[in-house]
C-alpha cells in the first residue's frame, strides 16, 4: 500500500490539473452567465478561498486519512473482503458495479448532507458561494471531505471494490463535480443530449439556487438518473438561468468570498434556510 499511495496522488493531481485548466479556459472562451461574483476582484477573492479549500482538504485527508479510498480498496484486496469477492464479480464487471454503487452512495450522502442539520451546517458552505463556475465545485469544507471519505472507503470495503475502479471514480468525481459547477455554454441541444446520462452545468445549477424547493433537488454529481428514479429531478430553475439567484438568501454580500469566515461557517449560528 505505501508503494501505491504516491502514485494515486500524483495520477489524481494530474487529471485534477488537466480537467481543472481544460475548464477554466472553457469558460473564459463560452461562459454560460455573466455576473459580477465571476468577473474582477470578487472573482480573484471567490477563487482564492475556493482553491484555498482544496489545498486545505488535500492536507486534512492526507493527514487524517492517508490512504483515501483507493487505499481502503488495497486493504479489503490483501484480505478479501468485501461482497463482490463473495460473489465472485470480479475484473470489468466487478469495476461497473462498483463504480456505479459509490455514484448511487455518493448521491445519497449528499441528499442526507441537506437533510440532517449538523451535515447541512457543514454543507451548506459549499451553497454559501454567490457565484457559480468550475471553482465551486471544488468549494467543500475540510470536514465534509473527511466525512465523505470515511463514508465512501467504509463502502469501497464492504464491495471490495477493485482498486482502478477505485481510483477511476475518484478521478472521475473530482472531474465531474468541476464540470457540473462550471460556468460553461453547451448549448440547449448538447445538454439535453448529455444531461440524460450525465450531470450537465445547466443541471446542477438549478440545486444551487437560492430557492428552498430548487436547492432541495438535482442532487447527483455523475449519473443524472439517480434524481429521476427518486423524483428530486428539477428541469430548469423558475427564473430562468439568467436571472436566478444564485448561493443562499441568509448569506449574501462579500462574507462567502473570504476564507476565515467560509472555515467558521459550520461553527457560526444555523439560521434557517429560505
Amino acid at each position: 500500500m505505501d508503494g501505491m499511495i504516491p502514485t494515486e496522488a500524483a495520477i489524481r493531481i494530474a487529471a485534477f490539473l488537466a480537467i481543472f485548466g481544460s475548464m477554466a479556459i472553457f469558460e473564459l472562451w463560452s461562459p454560460r452567465l455573466e455576473r459580477p461574483e465571476m468577473h474582477g476582484a470578487m472573482k480573484s477573492r471567490r477563487w482564492f478561498t475556493n482553491l484555498s479549500m482544496v489545498v486545505i482538504s488535500s492536507l486534512v485527508l492526507r493527514v487524517a486519512f492517508p490512504a483515501a479510498a483507493v487505499g481502503a480498496a488495497v486493504f479489503a484486496e490483501t484480505r478479501g473482503w468485501g461482497l463482490l469477492r463473495l460473489l465472485g464479480a470480479g475484473g470489468l464487471v466487478g469495476g461497473i458495479i462498483a463504480f456505479v454503487v459509490l455514484d448511487f452512495a455518493v448521491w445519497l450522502e449528499h441528499v442526507v448532507s441537506h437533510k440532517v442539520p449538523f451535515l447541512w451546517r457543514i454543507h451548506r458552505m459549499h451553497h454559501a458561494d454567490t457565484g457559480f463556475d468550475v471553482t465551486t465545485g471544488l468549494r467543500f469544507h475540510p470536514l465534509e471531505i473527511l466525512l465523505s471519505m470515511v463514508w465512501k472507503a467504509a463502502i469501497v470495503i464492504a464491495l471490495g471494490a477493485p482498486v482502478l475502479a477505485v481510483l477511476v471514480f475518484e478521478i472521475v468525481l473530482n472531474g465531474s463535480s468541476m464540470f457540473s459547477h462550471s460556468n460553461v455554454r453547451l448549448g440547449a441541444r448538447i445538454d439535453r443530449l448529455l444531461r440524460r446520462v450525465i450531470v450537465t452545468p445547466d443541471m446542477h445549477r438549478v440545486h444551487h439556487s437560492a430557492e428552498r424547493v430548487e436547492t432541495d433537488s438535482n442532487y447527483g454529481f455523475n449519473f443524472s438518473f439517480w434524481d429521476r428514479l427518486f423524483g428530486t429531478y428539477s428541469d430548469q430553475p423558475r427564473r430562468g438561468h439568467d436571472a436566478m439567484m444564485i448561493g443562499l438568501t441568509e448569506y449574501r454580500g462579500n462574507k462567502p468570498a473570504h476564507i476565515g469566515w467560509s472555515l467558521l461557517l459550520p461553527f457560526l449560528s444555523n439560521r434557517a434556510r429560505q
